[in-house]
Formats: C-alpha cells, structure tokens, sequence
C-alpha cells in the first residue's frame, strides 16, 4: 500500500485540532490510522465513518497536517471533495461532513444518498 499525493477529503482547522487532541490521549494506539468512509445504513442509505483504524490492503494512504488517513479505494467516488468539521457548541457537537457528492442528507447530517 503506498501513500498518495492527493488528498480525497479535507479537514478544517477545528477538525484538525479535535483529532489531534484524541490522538494525544492517554492509551491512544499511535500505530493506527484515521479512516475516513463510508458504511450502509443511516436514514438516507449511506453512513459516513470516521475513527482510528489499522491499514489494510484495500486502503488508500494519506496525510493532513501530520495526521495519517485511511480510506478504501472503492470510497473515494463518495467522498472525494468532502470537508469534515468538529462543531464545539453547546447546541451542536461533533464532527460534521460537508460532501459534495452528496444528493441527499439527513437532519442528523452523518447519513446521505449518492
């Protein structure tokens, strides 16, 4: 598995600072991956995916300021061009997913349709 040039996804500032404060955690496996994809399900037919991950064969590898990413190949046509968040407000927190490709999203906005 090679590292790639491009970078499928972004994250902003806020999402950055947020993973790399989980990665600073104690008990954090540093060995690990943030895998960026996507799953079946959620209320509008695809669920995105986003934690700490080993590498597998079918990943695709890259780095957003000093962050290793995972994605499988076979996701980039999902979400190549997104942009991730981190919200810290007190009416909305976590991460949040802004894709291009997306036809249709969820109120909860980690589901979507293609």
């Amino acid at each position: 598995m090679e590292t790639s040039t491009k970078i499928p996804v972004t994250l902003t500032t806020g999402a950055i600072t947020e993973i790399k404060r989980l990665m600073q955690e104690d008990g954090f496996d540093n060995t690990q991956y943030l895998r960026v994809g996507v799953k079946g399900g959620g209320c509008s037919g695809m669920t995105y995916v986003l934690g700490f991950d080993a590498a597998t064969e079918k990943d695709e590898k890259f780095e957003i300021d000093g962050i290793p990413c995972v994605m499988e190949k076979s996701h980039g046509i999902y979400l190549t061009g997104m942009e991730v968040d981190w919200q810290g407000g007190l009416n909305s927190r976590g991460f949040t997913f802004s894709n291009p490709n997306a036809s249709k999203t969820c109120g909860c906005g980690t589901s979507f349709a293609v």
